[in-house]
């Protein structure tokens, strides 16, 4: 399950954290964050059962508010690999964040074309 970010959900913790009902693993994965996203995460809503992209599955509060979420979305991309302006500016500022997810999505681009 790759996110629109290029996120790989299977090795989220906040998905593992949902998956295994841990919230040892809840309480790191909101303290990697802050330190990493500068958001404030309260560990105890940190779910997420089917990744961004599950239009039905729970996502964490961070991710029902994430504008890279929200643009793919609106285009109706599965990722954004698929969408025509990627590389786009904001998904280059996240991926300064978390290059491994930008990796993934050049990938995924490559096999498109």
């Amino acid at each position: 399950m790759i996110a629109y970010c290029g996120i790989d959900c299977l090795e989220c913790g906040a998905y593992i954290a949902t998956k295994n009902n841990d919230d040892k693993l809840r309480e790191e994965t909101a303290e990697q964050w802050y330190k990493k996203l500068d958001f404030e995460f309260e560990w105890e809503n940190l779910n997420c059962e089917g990744g961004c992209c599950d239009p039905n599955g729970k996502v964490t509060v961070y991710c029902q508010s994430c504008t890279i979420r929200k643009c793919a979305q609106g285009k109706g991309v599965i990722n954004c690999a698929y969408c025509r302006d990627y590389p786009c500016e904001q998904l280059e500022g996240f991926s300064k964040f978390v290059p491994k997810a930008k990796k993934t999505l050049d990938i995924i681009k490559k096999g498109i074309r």
